[in-house]
């Protein structure tokens, strides 16, 4: 274990609630979005966005088994990555508007499939994960400056 590692691993954390922050506000800011896509010519409402995330290190690969195989007291995290940013599948809500430009012929608006509710609380689990993982870095940088002051 590298004396670094939880640096690295506690910046990795951050980087990746700091994205989750930034995707939270964009689903808030086109929660009444109506034209977010144009599919086949028609448009359709904005797709809530949801952030995937896994283990930074590559755990199924041949030289994590050995390694683990060789020493395996040693089980050093590595920190977390985004693998990738997916559109939620769930159905829009139908509002009945039908003063709307896009109201379909029975008056219905297809609304986004965004939660305000539970982007809230989203943002929440995020900020309160960031400030964690700013805690757990401030943590790091005083017991390494107090490994400093033992050479003085």
């Amino acid at each position: 274990m590298g004396i670094f590692n939880s640096i690295n691993i506690s910046s990795s954390a951050l980087t990746m609630q700091r994205l989750r922050m930034d995707v939270v506000s964009s689903n808030m800011a086109n929660a009444d979005t109506t034209r977010g896509k144009l599919v086949n010519g028609v448009w359709e409402p904005y797709r809530r966005k949801l952030v995937e995330i896994s283990s930074a290190g590559d755990e199924n690969s041949f030289g994590s088994y050995f390694n683990h195989s060789m020493n395996p007291s040693t089980n050093v995290g590595s920190g977390v990555k985004v693998t990738k940013i997916s559109e939620d599948q769930s159905p829009f809500k139908l509002v009945y508007n039908p003063s709307s430009p896009d109201a379909d012929q029975n008056g219905y608006v297809k609304m986004p499939n965004v939660d305000p509710l539970k982007e809230m609380v989203d943002l929440m689990d995020a900020s309160r994960a960031y400030e964690a993982n700013v805690t757990v870095l401030n943590a790091s940088k005083g017991m390494l400056l107090k490994a400093l002051e033992i050479g003085k």
